[in-house]
């Protein structure tokens, strides 16, 4: 108990600090025009309260990742609550306000055009393909997922197809309407549905008879059913993705970038969303590990029932909440991802405007885009859920290591304190860099050999930074 109460009292106290210190790295410019009023077309470039543009973009990013993730990562043990507070702080923080603020300096650009600013045209070409078939695996998963708490909660009388194809017509009118007729007018409630959700696991945590186990020497052990298949290094830092640092909200921050209406509001729109996640990552991975029990029954308890952390999510709620709570928790749990792949699909369309400088004022122009996209999602629910789930893991990870790259060199363009993101970008390299090596659905390298070949290519990524630094091939486009 002591270690969760003081996990979540350092996350607060690691915004108020770290993220004043962020602040100060970049250097705001309170009297500079934003994006929101220099290109302002009332469909992407619109002016937004700053509490509504912090829920928005707080529920873009949150989605199924600090629910799910943070259930998967509870089964590591102890070992997660340290991942979520220094990785969210140090990591996931850097990540989302440096993301974000490089759109809002360059008029909102998506972050595959702003990576192409500070690593150059090839990267970008790169990104732009790897970020749009990203977006496209989130909008698929985020569809799936919900489709299928809802059809359990209908006792399955409707069938999972038909609620895909209900959420999928949602989808597609937030993607296409303007950001202020339905996003901003939903999120406001699901936000609060999703915040409601996590306070009352919270209340339930403290007045209940629950020993949530404490971070100690012997707790990080590796506490999973199979830890040489599952090492706590990389598996966790993936599995763990949005509690702690995602590459999924740098697609989202470009959004936000466009409705913020001063530069002062960063701090708390991009990393304070972040920290907030990770507070509702805490309490979702602590409420895993005691609603069975103890770590082990949850690492049983997953295994019978196939790893399913929808399931999970569901039976916590319930036990924990009752019918009534359960009911609003249930709510969040699908509001979350639904909120995240509508702005998935919303991103896409943005980078694919960015790439063929397309006008998006008409809706014939943002259909012609986004019909395509929908079109691949749809196809992709027929591939197993687990199967795209654990690419998009990776995926996210990596896209989150080259934004940090892109940071450095931001930084360094600047004449800045570039050590914020080299850290976590050379950590996140090892990480994405072992785990493609050892996972099966990578090369299933044996583990000792897949630790060695990640040292080397994250060698290799900073000498060939280094290199491209210094050679003075870092310009602005």
């Amino acid at each position: 108990m002591v270690s969760f109460l003081l996990s979540i009292v350092v996350l607060i106290i690691g915004y108020l600090v770290y993220g004043v210190f962020l602040e100060k790295v970049l250097g705001i410019d309170k009297n500079k025009k934003t994006p929101a009023y220099e290109l302002r077309d009332d469909v992407d470039y619109t002016p937004l309260p700053t509490w509504k543009v912090f829920m928005i973009q707080f529920l873009n990013i949150a989605g199924l990742g600090p629910i799910f993730g943070a259930i998967a990562g509870a089964m590591f043990g102890p070992s997660a609550f340290l991942w979520i507070v220094l990785g969210s702080i140090f990591a996931g923080a850097t990540h989302d306000y440096f993301s974000g603020m490089l759109s809002v300096r360059h008029k909102g650009l998506s972050i595959s055009e702003v990576v192409g600013i500070y690593l150059g045209p090839k990267v970008k070409h790169l990104m732009r393909a790897f970020t749009i078939i990203l977006l496209i695996f989130v909008g698929t998963v985020f569809l799936v997922g919900p489709a299928k708490i809802i059809d359990g909660l209908t006792s399955e009388s409707m069938g999972v197809p038909f609620w895909v194809l209900l959420i999928l017509v949602y989808y597609f009118l937030s993607t296409l309407l303007p950001i202020d007729k339905l996003i901003g007018k939903l999120y406001p409630v699901f936000g609060l549905a999703m915040l409601i959700m996590a306070l009352g696991l919270f209340v339930v945590l403290m007045t209940g008879d629950f020993t949530i186990p404490e971070v100690t020497w012997g707790n990080l052990r590796n506490m999973t059913s199979n830890p040489t298949e599952t090492p706590i290094f990389p598996v966790l830092f993936v599995t763990i993705a949005c509690g702690a640092i995602s590459g999924f909200h740098a697609t989202q921050s470009p959004l936000m970038a466009r409705c913020m209406r001063n530069e002062s509001n960063g701090r708390i729109i991009f990393s304070g969303t972040m920290i907030t996640e990770g507070i509702v990552a805490l309490i979702w991975a602590a409420a895993a590990m005691v609603c069975f029990g103890d770590v082990g029954a949850l690492n049983s308890t997953m295994a019978a029932n196939n790893n399913n952390a929808a399931w999970a999510a569901n039976e916590i709620t319930l036990s924990m909440l009752g019918q009534v709570g359960g009911i609003l928790a249930v709510l969040g749990i699908i509001a979350a991802p639904i909120t995240s792949g509508d702005t998935a699909f919303r991103s896409c369309r943005l980078i694919l405007a960015d790439v063929f400088q397309l006008d998006q004022k008409k809706y014939i122009k943002r259909f012609y885009i986004s019909l395509p996209l929908f079109v691949i999602a749809f196809a992709l629910t027929q591939v197993d859920f687990g199967i795209i789930w654990r690419y998009f893991a990776w995926s996210n990870q990596t896209l989150a290591t080259v934004v940090l790259w892109t940071i450095t060199a931001y930084l360094i363009f600047e004449k800045k304190n570039y050590v914020v993101s080299l850290v976590p970008a050379i950590f996140m390299t090892m990480v994405c860099s072992t785990y493609i090596l050892i996972a099966p659905e990578g090369f299933s390298i044996e583990n000792t050999y897949a630790y060695w070949g990640g040292a080397v290519i994250t060698i290799l990524v900073i000498g060939l930074f280094g290199w491209y630094v210094t050679k003075g091939r870092l310009q602005m486009a």
